[in-house]
């Protein structure tokens, strides 16, 4: 299963680390370190992504809830029937480092991992591959 995983350019490390264990659990995660090239359409490569992937994992941090372009993959995630079910928020860190208001209210009412600043052990890792599996 393809996974476009959302996160704040300022999180790269975190999301780096994420994806390879995500890749561990055999999940197909794009990453744009990986796919993206010097010169490439951002924008039209990102949409792809998003277009051809069947699960979204978005790592909830100070910096992704300010972001514009994660909030828009949420909102693109939300509106695709290829996402139902399967739209995984990562909490990162201290809950109380983000405001809720900060939270789009439709992320707050679902139900949500948690993960330590490091990215997380591999059993919350393993149990966030589960939950996408599980709606396949």
């Amino acid at each position: 299963m393809k996974v476009f995983l959302s996160h704040s350019h300022a999180d790269s490390r975190l999301a780096a680390k994420v994806t390879a264990a995500l890749r561990t659990q055999g999940l197909d995660v794009w990453d744009p370190n990986a796919h993206l090239l010097p010169g490439d359409n951002w924008a039209a490569e990102v949409a792809r992504a998003l277009e051809q992937s069947q699960a979204m994992v978005v790592l909830l941090t100070p910096n992704a809830v300010r972001s514009t372009h994660v909030k828009r993959e949420i909102e693109f995630a939300l509106g695709a029937k290829s996402y139902s079910n399967r739209l995984i928020p990562v909490m990162v860190g201290d809950k109380t480092r983000i405001p809720e208001r900060e939270i789009p209210w439709i992320v707050r009412r679902l139900p949500h991992f948690q993960l330590n600043d490091s990215g997380g052990g591999d059993s919350e890792v393993e149990r966030i591959a589960s939950a996408i599996r599980r709606h396949a």
